[in-house]
């Protein structure tokens, strides 16, 4: 398997390290006790992405690194990445044991707080990890949070959640997430860029996304992605393209009430499926993914 990380923030098994003391599932970082070892192991991946992103990642990620303080040699400090970010979008990082119910991980989106695995992946599993660790979440997540369009979509997501939870609507809502914050594409002057962290935060699939011309990249349209099944366990088969990040706030600004309903009322895409009135950036082969069934 070739995907970086596979769990969805939410939709599937939560916490599997065991319910924390704290009701809100937050734990100390506990950045001090961090082994040279696992310090090692971000330096691996941190280098390894920064020489793939020139090119691919957009221009916010990148301005995000420059202002943030994440380097090669340590595993970011929460404390200080949540400094900058207090000061430019009122964001903070906060530690988790891995996944957490998904009340919990709205909650702390709607409070601006990003909620962030504080264990790194073993040597063994640089390429393929089943939750999402610091280096995800941290990495391909938290250089975004300085935009203010990303910053106040994904809060607006978080309240989105619980709203969608109370309507039963959870697997739609999640796909929103999966095609945009994780698995989103965006277009710029000089071509499609990466924003999704599930991107940048993989070697691989940095690469696959805007090279092979096995996937499709189409147009992003809400009720569209609402209905499209994604791949948990390897490349995505679609990729989903906004025009600009700012595109994002006027998603805040819809009423997904009766997009659930037709969404719900409609048949279900499976993950490299095309409609007749999609916009395409490009029709893919399929040829990844055919070989690999």
């Amino acid at each position: 398997m070739q995907a970086e990380v596979t769990a969805s923030k939410h939709g599937l098994a939560a916490g599997d390290a065991g319910r924390p003391e704290r009701a809100d599932w937050t734990i100390d970082q506990g950045w001090e006790a961090y082994s040279e070892a696992e310090h090692a192991t971000w330096k691996t991946l941190f280098e390894r992405q920064t020489r793939l992103l020139p090119g691919r990642a957009c221009d916010a990620f990148v301005q995000g690194m420059k202002d943030l303080p994440i380097g090669a040699d340590r595993i970011p400090d929460f404390r200080r990445l949540s400094e900058v970010l207090m000061q430019r979008t009122g964001w903070q990082v906060v530690a988790v044991p891995g996944l957490v119910p998904d009340d919990v991980f709205f909650e702390h989106l709607a409070n601006r707080r990003f909620p962030s695995g504080n264990f790194i992946r073993k040597p063994h599993e640089l390429d393929y990890l089943e939750e999402p660790d610091v280096f995800h979440d941290v990495f391909g997540h938290v250089p975004m949070l300085l935009n203010p369009a990303i910053a106040d979509f994904i809060q607006a997501y978080g309240e989105g959640g619980l709203r969608a939870q109370a309507l039963g609507c959870l697997p739609q809502l999640a796909r929103v997430y999966w095609y945009t914050i994780e698995f989103g594409l965006v277009e710029q002057a000089d071509g499609l860029r990466v924003y999704g962290a599930g991107i940048a935060s993989s070697s691989a699939e940095s690469v696959f996304c805007l090279d092979s011309t096995s996937p499709n990249r189409v147009r992003f349209d809400l009720e569209r992605v609402m209905r499209t099944r994604y791949r948990i366990d390897d490349f995505q088969e679609s990729y989903f393209v906004i025009r600009d990040l700012d595109e994002l706030l006027d998603f805040t600004r819809v009423d997904f009430a009766p997009l659930y309903q037709r969404a719900l009322g409609a048949r279900e895409l499976q993950p490299g499926e095309l409609l007749a009135d999609d916009l395409l950036y490009q029709r893919g082969d399929g040829a990844y993914h055919r070989g690999r069934r």
